[in-house]
């Protein structure tokens, strides 16, 4: 009887996939392991006004603002590309993410999702004084490793990261930078959670301008198609050349960013509304 159980019970395991590791596509300025199912579409608002200590005449920030706007479309379960672009610098911004692993419970365990992230921006700000600037020199290049877990209410993400520059302001400055973005989704109710993100960029890469390492924090609700996310940053910027190379501000001394993040998904295909429905 008892051998009978167990051969019942070897039968009838499974492997389950682990679902929900994070709301949306990004924590606030990092991108997560989530991506769009096959056949949907991911539009997102990620909206900075100015620093808070800007002071009462530019309403404590809210007079100036940065915005990116950004589609992101699943290729397949998979695969998933997406397009942005940001006010700030005039930047187009585009990627390509691909799962190489997905968390797995049951009778064959992965204990973490694993993505590979690979960007590309390009600023088109005009400078009088900086004619030379082409197409090549405004172009940065980012590579990531995404690498995350699910623990019940808890998720963690671990993101190594390596980013180019064609073009440095000094010859000091290295052309390539490498980084360490963490990143945290804490849930207390089915629909609200706090996330953090923090990325590090160790000393002695970014010589001529003084830059710190970007600290973000945020309250996300879901409400039924979308994500909302109210948002406190020491980065302006909102791609990974930005907000990890070129993030000037601290917390300390009052630098910081108010701002929210939106994103709504799209049913682009009946696959993608199945996928999403279950």
């Amino acid at each position: 009887m008892l051998k009978m159980l167990n051969d019942s019970a070897a039968a009838n395991a499974k492997t389950f996939y682990v679902a929900g590791t994070f709301k949306g596509n990004h924590f606030i300025n990092m991108q997560t392991v989530e991506s769009p199912a096959k056949g949907a579409l991911s539009f997102i608002i990620m909206h900075r006004f100015g620093e808070l200590n800007s002071g009462a005449y530019n309403f404590f920030g809210l007079d100036n603002a940065t915005l990116r706007l950004g589609l992101d479309y699943g290729i397949t379960d998979r695969f998933a590309v997406g397009i942005g672009r940001s006010s700030l610098d005039k930047t187009f911004d585009g990627y390509l993410k691909y799962k190489l692993f997905l968390q797995t419970d049951g009778i064959a365990k992965m204990p973490v999702t694993i993505d590979v992230l690979a960007t590309i921006s390009n600023y088109t700000q005009q400078y009088a004084d900086k004619p030379y600037l082409n197409a090549n020199y405004r172009t940065d290049y980012t590579t990531q490793l995404l690498i995350a877990k699910k623990f019940k209410q808890f998720s963690l993400q671990l993101t190594p990261t390596w980013l180019h520059f064609n073009l440095v302001p000094t010859s000091q400055d290295a052309n390539d930078l490498f980084a360490l973005g963490v990143g945290a989704r804490v849930k207390l109710t089915h629909r609200m959670s706090i996330i953090g993100e923090y990325n590090y960029l160790p000393t002695g890469q970014v010589v001529s301008t003084p830059v710190y390492n970007s600290v973000s924090c945020a309250w996300e609700i879901e409400t039924g198609g979308h994500v909302f996310q109210l948002v406190f940053s020491n980065s302006q910027g909102m791609t990974e050349p930005y907000y990890i190379a070129q993030t000037t501000g601290t917390w300390m001394k009052g630098d910081i960013y108010f701002g929210f993040n939106v994103s709504r998904n799209f049913n682009i295909t009946k696959h993608a509304k199945l996928k999403l429905a279950n």
